[in-house]
């Protein structure tokens, strides 16, 4: 299973040979090390993200054969909670690979320690832009290794099949979507599942119609509202997307069941099992709209057993030229370091340079500069709540709007 990372059968196996050696020990009157442990706790569900992992931990553990790294893949929607939780009782792991939005509830929480001392020590720091820094009142909480983004993969054969080409406008796009249908297709997969993802993947499209955290209104929402609901009745949407995450849609478009899919660059490596031609282009909105650069945020955890040990693995790992390229290689990530993002397994690759493109073009910090840094994890949630709610037709576009603006602007208020 995907949810106990670190290789079952070599960890029994490890055991049991553990277990002879101690044997041999009592028979010799020697004893064997015990190997150190160093736990990371993360969210990733794909398979390209959780080769990444595998490797970043095998060519750590090659060169500290006295290490063992375990992960724990905690829920996305539970893993602030359950560090916080952890934090309390004053545990936890001893690497944190979290999401943005939570930065401030595990600083607050003591979960994560301020990381300002050792990255000033930190001899590649420069090479790390001051976007994928995450801070709290001014002190560093985090780094961001690698960026993500959202883009829209489109299956060619079905648009040749279609007559239609790649949409460069919303309208464009509903177009195709049509010809999908009546096809006997599916338009678009995308997330619709409460919480921070859908939050993420709606920040395109209500951005697009004109909607700004510093100036929030109900028009705009309204208006994305509308058109979601719109794709919902005309068959472009399933009404299931309200439940679904970012890996259920993916492997529908995969399956060859739509013509577009609004997904990640961490999906190239399951885009590998598709069948058909395939790419990947801008999302088709307008200059006000734009893209979220995520990807997950790193740190040690404030309670780690062996603190200077997890510094070097993430130093080693997803600091790193060779981390980045790994995580590039798996599952697709843009890596945050300059010298790593200037390889030419990007600019040589026709999925990755759009995405690069997509960087320079649509990209915006992730969470938004206007949303107080002590309400981003409330913020993010209740957009992603409202975005899921109007997938499903729970409630008019207007109402919908009008409500979550109600209940936003106290929160960005601060």
């Amino acid at each position: 299973m995907k949810q106990n990372r670190r290789r079952p059968g070599l960890v029994l196996a490890a055991i049991g040979a553990s277990a002879a050696l101690a044997l041999t020990g009592c028979a010799t009157g020697e004893s064997a090390p015990e190997a150190t442990t160093l736990t990371v706790w993360h969210y990733y569900n794909t398979d390209g993200q959780v080769a990444a992992l595998e490797k970043l931990a095998e060519g750590f553990e090659a060169k500290h054969p006295e290490v063992k790294v375990e992960f724990a893949y905690v829920p996305v929607d539970q893993f602030t909670t359950k560090a916080v939780t952890a934090a309390g009782a004053k545990t936890g792991p001893d690497v944190l690979v979290f999401g943005a939005s939570g930065t401030y509830s595990l600083a607050e929480a003591g979960a994560i320690a301020p990381m300002d001392d050792w990255w000033s020590e930190y001899a590649d720091k420069d090479q790390f832009p001051e976007g994928v820094m995450q801070k709290v009142d001014g002190k560093l909480y985090g780094v961001q290794g690698y960026v993500n983004l959202l883009g829209l993969w489109y299956n060619q054969d079905l648009l040749d099949q279609l007559g239609a080409k790649v949409p460069t406008t919303i309208d464009e796009m509903e177009a195709t979507m049509q010809k999908a249908v009546d096809a006997g297709k599916q338009g678009v997969t995308l997330t619709g599942k409460p919480g921070l993802e859908s939050q993420w993947q709606g920040f395109p499209w209500f951005t697009s119609h004109g909607f700004k955290y510093g100036d929030a209104q109900a028009k705009p929402m309204a208006e994305t509202f509308a058109m979601l609901q719109d794709w919902v009745d005309k068959g472009y949407l399933s009404p299931e997307a309200a439940t679904w995450d970012q890996t259920i849609p993916f492997q529908q478009f995969a399956a060859g069941s739509s013509v577009f899919a609004v997904n990640g660059n961490w999906q190239i490596a399951a885009a590998k099992e598709a069948t058909f031609k395939y790419g990947v282009a801008p999302l088709p909105i307008s200059a006000d709209g734009g893209v979220l650069l995520g990807g997950e945020v790193q740190n040690i955890g404030a309670f780690s057993k062996h603190p200077d040990l997890a510094k070097e693995f993430l130093e080693d790992s997803f600091f790193s030229v060779d981390g980045e390229l790994t995580l590039l290689d798996t599952f697709g990530s843009i890596p945050a370091r300059a010298d790593a993002s200037a390889s030419s397994k990007i600019s040589g690759d026709p999925i990755l340079s759009v995405f690069g493109d997509i960087v320079q073009k649509q990209g915006r910090p992730s969470p938004s500069p206007d949303v107080p840094s002590k309400n981003v994890n409330d913020v993010e949630n209740l957009v992603g709540n409202y975005w899921s709610r109007a997938v499903a037709r729970d409630g008019s576009p207007d109402d919908l709007a009008n409500d979550l603006i109600g209940e936003l602007t106290p929160l960005l208020k601060g």
